[in-house]
């Protein structure tokens, strides 16, 4: 009980879309995976492969509310406007965060082929009327509710069921790791864990191998590198990190004028198009560098 109320009071110091930066801290980058560790990790079954669409589509957004008991969700979906069924990313805000102020990332995926869920966490969203930082916890639980009820509407005929991911920054991506872990979701084969760790959601992971892509700045204040990295080394499957040099909590994700989000919206859009279309081509741009440790 006393670590869960350590982990969820840590909560209160995330900010997932804060307007002034963080201060910049470098600290030293924790080792790699151990050779013989990443040799024992569960492999990941690609989806058969399925034709990219052309780039630059253009995009259509939609706001949908779902309720889950007393749970409101209001939910910002992205779109291709070009015709088809498209593989889908479910998207967690951070501690008084939105989903619109990710937009520049999300719309940019949905250019690229794939559908967009984006909830705002009722107890977490901006403007929440009974801002609660342990309601986090509860989240895991929404996220899923949502991608039942996206599929399960009309939006269901825009998504390929068999390709799902979940995706989230900071408080976000703890309740992503959260839908690998204690709250595992089984219909997501992939997930994308920005600026976040197993705080509070834990670190036993479940179900069905699903690949996960780590970004962490080494300069967060906020979710220590460390911790994100910790988290990550306990990932029993096929995985990947990218660590951004200087990077702090939120301009990598938030700010295109950064340096460094050019390099996330590349590498999170490989990712998905390697674990959601089957793309294998993608894989060479995800091999190993001095920045990203790569056992996909």
């Amino acid at each position: 009980m006393r670590r869960l109320a350590a982990a969820v009071c840590l909560l209160a110091l995330l900010s997932g879309c804060s307007t002034a930066p963080a201060p910049a801290r470098r600290v030293a980058a924790s080792p790699s995976v151990a050779p013989t560790v990443a040799g024992g990790l569960a492999p990941v079954q690609l989806p058969p492969s399925l034709t990219l669409p052309p780039p630059g589509l253009s995009v259509s957004s939609q706001q949908v509310t779902y309720t889950r008991e007393s749970r409101v969700l209001r939910t910002v979906v992205w779109t291709p406007d070009r015709p088809g069924r498209y593989p889908a990313v479910l998207f967690s805000h951070g501690l008084n965060g939105t989903p619109e102020e990710f937009a520049p990332l999300l719309q940019s995926w949905a250019a690229a082929g794939f559908v967009v869920i984006a909830p705002a966490y009722p107890n977490t969203t901006r403007g929440a009327a009974n801002f609660d930082m342990y309601d986090v916890l509860n989240q895991p639980a929404d996220a899923s509710f949502v991608l039942g009820q996206a599929l399960a509407g009309p939006l269901g005929k825009r998504i390929d069921a068999g390709r799902l991911a979940a995706a989230g920054h900071s408080a976000g991506a703890i309740t992503t790791v959260g839908l690998f872990t204690s709250g595992r979701d089984k219909r997501l084969r992939a997930g994308v864990v920005l600026a976040g760790s197993g705080l509070g959601v834990g670190t036993e992971f479940q179900g069905t191998p699903a690949a996960l892509f780590f970004v962490h700045g080494d300069a967060d204040p906020l979710v220590t590198y460390d911790s994100g990295k910790a988290t990550y080394d306990l990932v029993p499957w096929a995985k990947a990190m990218l660590t951004i040099p200087g990077g702090n909590h939120n301009d990598p994700y938030l700010r295109p004028s950064s340096p460094s989000y050019p390099t996330v919206a590349k590498s999170t859009l490989e990712f998905l198009r390697l674990e959601l279309y089957g793309d294998a081509a993608a894989r060479s741009s995800l091999a190993p560098t001095a920045e990203l440790d790569s056992h996909l």
